[in-house]
């Protein structure tokens, strides 16, 4: 309790009566967000809690380790989005079927690496450049790894003390590829040096990336094959007593997993979803999605930063700003679903691939009304690239459905996009990006918003400058 007070987090025993909305409720919607950048089927951080939660049990933990490890699973990925464009530009494939497929890889098995770096670089492209890339990855493969490993680790933890957590659920994060042999990655921690949250939480993801087909057997063959290896023997004795229990397997595929895996907070440390938290958690959030390519590094925050603004020119009250704010941080948490092979493409996107990068819209409504306190969100934020026209994406909304927060976040975001570099374009001065939204006036943007916006920027920012006066790709 001390160690949670001196982080700013207090606890809130006010669960007990279900009179409120528990921060964990959000942190657990918001993991499915986390496995779709992983590749893994949607479910997945929540399955790995629930058998890691019955691990710790076992293990007769005391309810703060408990909950520590419950925060420590749930956020177990939240560093996957920092290597997706360094995959995409080492194996030039899909990052999500890349991570997907490295999940069931025993790294101690050199037979099992080749094959994994044969069969998943370079796919569908000519065998020359195939080739090439196979080469790099064997000549520096292992620097290499380490440098993927230390991105997402570190960022995984940074997200986590952002959000309010303490440092041992940070360091937890941080640890999770270290293998007990000291052949894990980033820094090759062995045995007792490695936190027991991170043990406990790769035990459980592979758990569940074995079992998912429902064949519990495979997970408890596959883990029993890395005892002493990848796994500290004795969590492989206490996996071996919590796999005999059937109801366990059960409730992983159960529709009611979530409200499960809620159960299992220790509810004397529970956390409200006060406003403060979901400031946090939006604009962590936003950290995780702008990391997912070098050409939107902190776009969500710059949008985010910009919504709070014009919704205070507009005159919105300061909680409904802060609200807004929120959906321009979160307004692109659907690209966490697009490939990098689409979102960094050097050149014009061809139609089907524009079809599936507009799918990001439809992704950020499906993932944020899952969260209760986001349910109108959801609507607001992943309707930023509707138009007034009816010309826009997902739905084709005309202006009368267009709520006013939305017309904010969009011209937001359309800033943004304009004044940030692509991979297939430099970067547009304040001035050149003016001139393309005044062009947008009353078609896509409304009007009076743009012209708050434009008087905003000009009196409070410098134009920036660029030797490339056009526009050659989509806005994405």
């Amino acid at each position: 309790m001390e160690d949670l007070e001196k982080t700013g987090v207090r606890p809130d025993n006010s669960f007990k009566t279900g009179r409120a909305v528990r921060f964990s409720e959000v942190v657990a919607s918001f993991t499915y967000a986390l496995d779709m950048t992983e590749g893994q089927p949607p479910g997945h951080c929540l399955r790995s809690c629930r058998i890691g939660m019955e691990i710790g049990r076992h293990l007769n933990l005391s309810s703060r380790d408990l909950w520590n490890l419950f925060y420590a699973i749930l956020l177990k990925d939240a560093g996957c989005s920092s290597n997706a464009a360094r995959l995409f530009e080492l194996y030039s494939s899909d990052d999500r079927i890349t991570k997907k497929n490295f999940k069931s890889v025993d790294t101690d098995s050199l037979l099992q690496v080749a094959k994994f770096v044969f069969t998943n670089t370079a796919m569908g492209h000519p065998l020359r450049e195939k080739i090439g890339k196979i080469v790099n990855l064997a000549m520096h493969g292992e620097d290499l790894a380490t440098e993927m490993f230390m991105a997402r680790c570190e960022r995984g933890a940074s997200i986590a003390t952002e959000m309010g957590f303490n440092d041992e659920i940070a360091h937890g994060i941080r640890c999770l590829d270290e293998h007990w042999n000291g052949k894990g990655r980033p820094r090759g921690l062995r045995e007792e040096e490695i936190p027991l949250l991170s043990r406990i939480a790769l035990l459980s993801q592979v758990a569940d990336v074995f079992s998912y087909d429902g064949t519990p057997g495979r997970a408890i063959e596959e883990i029993r094959k890395r005892r002493g290896t990848w796994f500290d023997p004795a969590l492989v004795e206490t996996f071996d007593r919590v796999s005999r229990n059937l109801a366990l397997w059960e409730e992983l595929s159960s529709p009611d997993l979530e409200s499960i895996v809620m159960e299992m907070e220790p509810l004397e440390h529970a956390l409200p979803a006060d406003e403060d938290r979901l400031d946090q958690v939006s604009r962590a959030f936003g950290k995780i999605i702008d990391a997912k390519s070098p050409y939107t590094y902190g776009h969500s925050q710059r949008v985010g930063d910009f919504t709070y603004a014009l919704s205070k020119e507009l005159g919105l009250p300061e909680d409904r700003c802060r609200w807004v704010r929120r959906g321009g941080f979160l307004h692109d948490v659907g690209k966490l679903g697009i490939s990098n092979t689409i979102l960094d493409k050097p050149g014009r996107l061809s139609g089907e691939e524009y079809e599936m990068v507009k799918n990001h819209a439809r992704y950020t409504e499906e993932i944020l009304v899952r969260i209760g306190v986001f349910q109108e969100l959801s609507f607001i934020a992943g309707a930023h690239h509707e138009r007034l026209d009816g010309g826009g994406y997902p739905r084709g909304l005309r202006a009368e459905k267009i709520p006013v927060e939305t017309r904010i976040i969009t011209i937001a975001d359309i800033f943004d996009a304009l004044t940030e570099e692509r991979p297939y374009r430099k970067a547009l001065s304040d001035d050149q990006a003016f001139s393309i939204m005044e062009d947008m006036r009353d078609t896509a943007l409304d009007s009076r918003i743009l012209d708050l916006f434009l008087d905003w920027r000009k009196s409070r920012s410098p134009s920036r400058t660029t030797t490339d006066d056009t526009l050659s790709g989509k806005h994405v």
